[in-house]
């Protein structure tokens, strides 16, 4: 995060703004893909309010999936980044 601090002071502000916007935006989207993928793949019926145990069991096993690579994802790419810096 060295670039921040080449950023003018009194624009840091207004660019932290932007980034925390894009921060939840990009949670809110991540959260939308698993909710559809999930749905999509373990839901098969709409018989009753709940979900079937099996509906139930594919969703959370789908989730935790899901999230496992979204963090393994993260990991990856962050260590990418770190490759791509020079050294100091």
């Amino acid at each position: 995060m060295n670039a921040i601090n080449q950023i003018p002071e009194h624009q840091k502000a207004e660019f932290m703004q932007a980034l925390n916007s894009m921060q939840m935006k990009d949670s809110l989207r991540m959260y939308n893909n698993l909710v559809e993928s999930c749905f999509m793949h373990c839901v098969s019926s709409f018989r009753s309010q709940s979900l079937a145990g099996d509906e139930d069991e594919c969703v959370k096993k789908c989730a935790e999936k899901y999230i496992k690579l979204t963090q393994r994802v993260g990991f990856r790419f962050a260590e990418h980044q770190a490759q791509q810096q020079p050294p100091s």
